[in-house]
């Protein structure tokens, strides 16, 4: 029997405000604060504190939320969802259940099948819990208990169960990052844990509209863990089922070492977690003004800007691809690209100057491109220097070498200070020719005999002379003259 599977996406994203849901303490990097030093009496639930909404939280969830085509509820309510565990300072955690911020919208993703949305079932706020770290010591486990994260805006957004395959988990997964970076709302940065997946997956058989038993893999924190979970999920079920059995529902973890989900508790249903509407918090009112602010802010968002830019700039699908992937990326190259349009340089190359030289030269040093020392401008006059041939690629590349290791400087004088700028005088290359024939006549015996390969050594002897500044088209011609003149 063939199966399908059915896969929807719980993505849990860390709102990048100063302070936390419902206190005054501030949003540190877990990763290098002190533990317990950004914790309050709010958020570590000492009794008689009341909770206050962030109203910055609220705006950076509306603008997922319209980002996303969803329908924002004027009123939204918070609730409490009880369970009882170490990292859970009150007992509960404060969220959203039966009346969300925002629900039904939808998220463009590409794959090799094509372009196809995925359904948004909901958007709504609410805190995150604690950390806990496990720790031996003297032959002794404990667990350590850090509130640093206890209380920090937390955007669940939901989809509906539309992934049939690893591939599109994958493709929703990176175009949701990718939106939430563009919105500034999210750092996307995984290995701080600001972005955790939840999977729910289940098989049917092909053809058939009825969903089959579902799982939930917890806490999956890359994309790695994303895809591979979610495979080896499918594939334990079908096994399952082939052999006769049943799925049971349950929540699963990713044990990243064996490469295979673990169970871990069976699948609690909403009255397990005994939701009720937050008696400390009034229902969160949204108004068309404050909507309407919002939107009027959004900036364009991924899927129109890879739309638009294959169109504006002639790129493939995979230069667009690329070029968008981040907003500062798109930024930097749109701004370089109609600088270097008004010089009279194709788009082309500009293309492959931000892909090829500037991003390999940004990695090797390790930075950003808003940390490149080379401006849109700058990096705009000097694929002019190349394309008018005032300079070679090779020392357009030494030149932008060049500017970082400066940290900084002026393309042209840059060239200048080098001794870079190329030579096309056909009278001096003709003369840097001369020379090497007349120092090579061996080589030269060799070409005339017919071994058509010593051009090349020949061409390098010419440009070596000349330091690399000389235009490789102009040194080929006048050596190919100069060699079938001596044929006579």
């Amino acid at each position: 029997m063939q199966f399908e599977p059915v896969i929807g996406l719980e993505v849990h994203a860390e709102l990048q405000t100063r302070s936390k849901m419902f206190c005054a303490c501030p949003v540190v990097d877990l990763t290098t604060a002190e533990p317990n030093t950004a914790v309050c009496e709010v958020c570590a639930a000492l009794p008689g504190t009341l909770p206050v909404i962030n109203e910055q939280a609220v705006d950076y969830a509306l603008r997922v939320a319209l980002a996303l085509e969803c329908q924002v509820r004027r009123v939204s309510v918070f609730a409490r969802k009880n369970y009882f565990y170490p990292d859970l300072p009150k007992g509960y955690q404060i969220s959203q259940y039966e009346l969300p911020l925002a629900q039904h919208g939808r998220l463009w993703i590409r794959t090799s099948q094509g372009e196809r949305a995925v359904r948004i079932r909901r958007v709504h706020l609410e805190e995150d819990t604690g950390k806990l770290t496990h720790v031996q010591r003297d032959g002794e486990t404990y667990s350590l208990v850090d509130l640093n994260r206890a209380g920090v805006p937390l955007l669940e957004i939901v989809s509906e169960p539309d992934m049939h395959s690893v591939e599109e988990v994958r493709a929703y997964a990176t175009a949701l990052r990718q939106l939430l970076r563009y919105l500034g709302v999210n750092s996307g940065d995984m290995q701080k844990g600001v972005i955790r997946f939840e999977a729910n997956v289940s098989v049917r058989p092909a053809g058939s509209q009825a969903l089959g038993t579902r799982v939930e893999i917890k806490n999956l924190n890359s994309f790695r863990a994303l895809e591979e979970s979610v495979a080896y999920e499918i594939r334990r079920q079908m096994a399952v089922l082939e052999a006769g059995g049943r799925v049971e529902q349950q929540t699963l973890g990713w044990d990243e070492a064996r490469r295979r989900t673990v169970p871990q508790r069976s699948k609690e249903e909403a009255h397990d977690y005994r939701y009720f509407p937050e008696p400390d918090l009034p229902p969160l009112q949204v108004d068309d003004a404050w909507l309407e602010r919002v939107r009027a802010a959004l900036p364009e968002l991924p899927h129109a800007r890879f739309q638009r830019m294959r169109q504006a700039y002639g790129l493939t699908p995979a230069e667009a691809e690329l070029l968008t992937a981040e907003r500062a990326v798109a930024d930097y190259f749109e701004a370089a690209a109609q600088a270097a349009r008004q010089q009279g340089v194709p788009t082309k190359m500009v293309v492959n100057w931000v892909t090829g030289e500037l991003f390999g030269r940004l990695n090797r040093e390790g930075l950003r491109i808003d940390e490149a020392p080379i401006t849109p401008q700058g990096l705009a006059d000097l694929v002019a220097l190349v394309h008018r041939g005032e300079l070679n690629k090779q020392a357009g590349q030494k030149v932008l070498a060049e500017i970082f290791a400066r940290g900084g400087g002026e393309p042209r004088a840059v060239m200048e200070a080098l001794g870079l700028r190329q030579v096309s005088d056909a009278d001096q290359i003709e003369v840097w020719v001369a020379e090497v024939l007349e120092a090579h006549p061996a080589e030269v015996a060799k070409y005339l005999a017919g071994k058509e390969s010593v051009l090349n050594w020949l061409f390098g002897q010419v440009m070596r002379r000349a330091r690399g500044r000389a235009n490789p088209q102009v040194v080929r011609q006048a050596l190919r003259a100069a060699l079938e003149a001596r044929r006579g």
